[in-house]
Order: C-alpha cells, then sequence, then structure tokens
C-alpha cells in the first residue's frame, strides 16, 4: 500500500467506506429494523392485514370501496367515505383533491369543446359535495340538502351581471333552482360561454343542519381513511339492518363494538373500522 500513489490510496479508502457503509445501512440494519419489528409489532408491520375465510380482505389501515361491478352501494354493507386516492383508496396514488372552499364553479361539459377536458367538463369541489349529499341521502331514506346545494345536487352558485343572473352549475335546458335573485331573472348556463365577468354569489339557502355527515362527502387527506365517523355508521344503520333482517339494536351494538375513542383520549373524534363492522356482520 505505502507503495501505491496516493490518488490510488485514496480510491481504495473509499472503496473499503463505501462497502462498509453498503453492508450496515443496506445490509444489517434493515435486517435488525425488521427483527425488532417482527418481534414486537408483527400485525402492524405486516400491514394489519384482515383475513376472511383464510384470504387476505383488507387492511386495517387502508379504507376501500363496498360497491357492485357498476360502482352502486351494495345495500348490504356499510359505505366508506369517499376517496380521491385514483379511482379509489388506491395506495399508490394517495392523495388529497386539493380543492378548497373557493373552488364552486363547474366547467360544464360542452360538446362543442377544443379537447376531451372540455368536452367532459369538471366539477368543483361544491357541487361534488351536493352530488354526493343527494346520492347519500337517497341510500339511506333521509334529506341530502345541505347550504349552498341547490336540489339536483350541484352547487347553488350565481353569476351575477347587471341585467341578468345565471345559475352557472345548471345547464340549459335545467330550470334554475331560484327564478330571481334580486330583481334579475335567472338563466340556467350555456356550455361553453364565458361567465367570468359575473360577481360569483354563492346561495346559502335554507337547507339547516345537514342530515348526512361532513365525512360522508369529503374524501380524507390520504384517500385511503379506513374509518367513518360515529355518526355516519349510525346513519346508515337502519339501512344495513334492513337489508340483512336484524334488528337496528344489534347493528348498533356492532358499531359501538367497533368504535374506537379518542387518541390519548381527547385528540380527533371516535371512529368506525367499515372493513373490521363489515366483516363482523358477515359473521351474524
Amino acid at each position: 500500500m505505502d507503495r501505491m500513489p496516493s490518488w490510488v490510496r485514496q480510491h481504495v479508502a473509499a472503496l473499503r467506506a463505501l462497502l462498509v457503509l453498503t453492508v450496515v445501512t443496506g445490509v444489517i440494519y434493515p435486517l435488525v429494523a425488521t427483527g425488532v419489528a417482527q418481534a414486537l409489532l408483527n400485525d402492524k408491520a405486516n400491514g394489519s392485514l384482515i383475513e376472511k375465510d383464510g384470504k387476505v380482505v383488507g387492511s386495517a389501515l387502508i379504507g376501500q370501496s363496498f360497491t357492485d361491478a357498476n360502482g352502486n352501494p351494495m345495500r348490504r354493507y356499510f359505505q366508506s367515505r369517499p376517496s380521491a386516492a385514483g379511482d379509489g383508496y388506491d395506495p399508490t396514488s394517495t392523495a388529497a383533491g386539493n380543492l378548497g372552499p373557493e373552488d364552486v364553479i363547474d366547467t360544464l361539459p360542452d360538446p362543442n369543446g377544443a379537447d376531451e377536458a372540455a368536452k367532459e367538463g369538471k366539477q368543483s369541489l361544491l357541487t361534488r359535495v351536493c352530488a354526493r349529499s343527494k346520492a347519500v341521502g337517497e341510500l339511506e331514506g333521509v334529506s341530502g340538502a345541505r347550504p349552498y346545494c341547490a336540489p339536483d345536487g350541484v352547487g347553488a352558485v350565481l353569476k351575477v351581471f347587471p341585467d341578468r343572473a345565471v345559475s352557472v352549475n345548471q345547464a340549459c335546458p335545467a330550470t334554475p333552482f331560484m327564478p330571481t335573485y334580486e330583481g334579475l331573472k335567472v338563466e340556467c348556463a350555456k356550455p361553453g360561454e364565458d361567465y367570468a365577468a359575473g360577481r360569483t354569489v354563492p346561495i346559502r339557502g335554507n337547507a339547516g343542519t345537514p342530515s348526512v355527515p361532513a365525512d360522508a362527502v369529503t374524501a380524507s387527506g390520504s384517500g385511503l381513511d379506513p374509518d367513518i365517523s360515529a355518526a355516519y355508521a349510525e346513519l346508515q344503520a337502519p339501512r344495513v339492518a334492513r337489508e340483512r333482517g336484524l334488528a337496528v339494536e344489534q347493528v348498533r351494538a356492532l358499531i359501538a363494538e367497533h368504535t374506537t375513542g379518542r387518541a390519548l383520549g381527547f385528540m380527533g373524534e371516535p371512529a368506525v373500522n367499515v372493513l373490521e363492522l363489515n366483516l363482523a356482520l358477515d359473521r351474524v
């Protein structure tokens, strides 16, 4: 080694360091971390997988949809909250919608649009919430009405001009959710027309306190939330009991068994794991 040029010795030392660090951080550390996790946190380390009849049917940490082949809710099961992760609860596409409370105006589908995006249109966050609330209300047999939502499940938003008002989320020939606004006739919106110059006026309406809980109409930040609120579970209990021929009290007892309390007794809200609850129902 002493006879080697200095630059060779430097490269040999660097190579030794690379090999040592590769073994320590790439082999020894992962094996130790995996061993500790398997020994102390076996279930969580393996993904908190849940089995039914010897087959893995999901994870207690990742939500999933309970719908048929056409995407319709399976009425025998409790439904999860909406998901913005890929096509729904996709762990490889975990994401939120990144839309805020000011996203209230739809891009209406325009058959004459310049591209596919214009032809398909795009729903605002408000209309998504309104449409989900209407659908949940119909499924559960309660009112799906909520503030700032039109009866047909779109955002109740006007664009107001000096001589007219336009219900921008209701495409013609729909009947506007209100006939007039401050003496101006309210018109339906024409796809492809630019209403940006108008004053945006969301209409609160008189819906009062919604019967459909917030988590039934909004996606979680990750899009993978496996839980729903106790209020949403309670709303679904009569429907599930009816479809399964069970007493509502029996279903409510199962909800209580699968409700977790607040973290450390004060953080967050009680939650119900949907997959575990549905599997418990199947065992009844």
